[in-house]
């Protein structure tokens, strides 16, 4: 439950409230629009709906002044919102384009509704949606519909004060969050491998839900206890070993977005949708490995044939291309295919 902030004087902070109930790569995606709306709020109170879980994360953003928990099965719209107080000066849906989400911020009567427009919601008086955009880019110009400046490349975090459980490895992250999205482990385990043959120190990472993935991984790439990371690490310990990791190695996932938002090299792997709508930033240190086609389902329950098509020998030729990198600050360039 939220209650209203109060100022200096004991009234009422004005609030914002933002609707973005999904997973960490969703929140990461949109840290750009919340640190606008951050910019453009000052004096408000600026309110997150999204899962508890994610709350360091929204920490580290220095947008946010609170959490309001909200979450629901299969990144639905949760039904309800355990709003307190005076309906919000300001509601954004930044959870997708209604009319449910719609329908569940109007409900609290804000003064102002900022979100795409929908035929079902004519009320929403919103600018358009395109289906094809990418993710970063959909909401800032959502806000800039609006008035609002705001940077799709805006961004990057601090990097956390706890130390890395691994410096300087190559983390390998075999889970998604469908298994549409799940690059073969036996696939995993061959670059493990062939990256421990060359002296390499491999680690391996799972939500609290893969504790099995990890450990079938582990066990086909021989890894010790020491580079196993299953089980979901606490979200400091998890930045830490993304932000001093030599790599990051994953499909379309929450720890690629968190690679970017550490600058840290990574090697993501695409299937079924395309890096246009949920890549990396168009730098050399973020290498998309990506076979075109139609799209498939980002739900799924079997891999992607577009994820089958990248193998091995590709993720270990991204990251040789990683390796070769020696400046720092390095001019921008296209993302790479497999």
């Amino acid at each position: 439950m939220v209650h209203p902030a109060r100022d200096e004087d004991g009234g009422v902070r004005p609030r914002v409230l933002v609707l973005r109930a999904l997973g960490l790569g969703d929140l990461l995606a949109g840290v750009p629009a919340l640190r606008a709306l951050r910019r453009a709020y000052p004096g408000h109170e600026l309110v997150l709906a999204t899962p508890a879980e994610l709350a360091p994360v929204v920490a580290a953003t220095g947008a946010v002044d609170r959490v309001l928990p909200a979450a629901a099965p299969g990144r639905a719209v949760p039904r309800t919102l355990d709003w307190t107080g005076p309906p919000p000066d300001v509601a954004v849906d930044l959870h997708g384009n209604g009319p449910p989400s719609h329908r569940l911020l109007t409900r609290l009567r804000p003064r102002r509704l900022l979100a795409f427009a929908h035929p079902e919601t004519p009320e929403v008086d919103g600018p358009p949606w395109y289906a094809e955009e990418h993710e970063r880019e959909r909401w800032c110009r959502l806000l800039r519909a609006y008035g609002i400046d705001a940077d799709p490349a805006d961004l990057r975090l601090p990097r956390p004060d706890a130390p890395s459980p691994a410096p300087g490895a190559v983390v390998l992250h075999p889970g998604a969050g469908a298994p549409a999205r799940c690059w073969p482990v036996e696939r995993y385990a061959a670059v493990a491998e062939a990256l421990r043959a060359r002296g390499r120190r491999v680690v391996v990472t799972g939500g609290a839900d893969e504790a099995d993935l990890v450990a079938r991984l582990a066990k086909r790439a021989d890894l010790p206890d020491t580079d196993v990371f299953g089980g979901g690490l606490p979200h400091d310990r998890l930045s830490a070993l993304v932000a001093d990791a030599r790599a990051v190695v994953s499909g379309d996932t929450g720890i690629a977005h968190l690679a970017v938002a550490h600058a840290t090299p990574s090697v993501t792997l695409f299937g079924p949708v395309p890096p246009s709508r949920w890549g990396p930033p168009p730098h050399p240190r973020h290498r998309a490995l990506w076979h075109p086609g139609p799209d498939g389902d980002p739900h799924g329950r079997c891999t992607d044939p577009a994820l089958l098509r990248i193998t091995p020998d590709a993720v270990l030729r991204a990251l040789d291309a990683l390796d070769a990198l020696d400046a720092p600050d390095i001019p921008d360039a296209p993302e790479e295919g497999p």
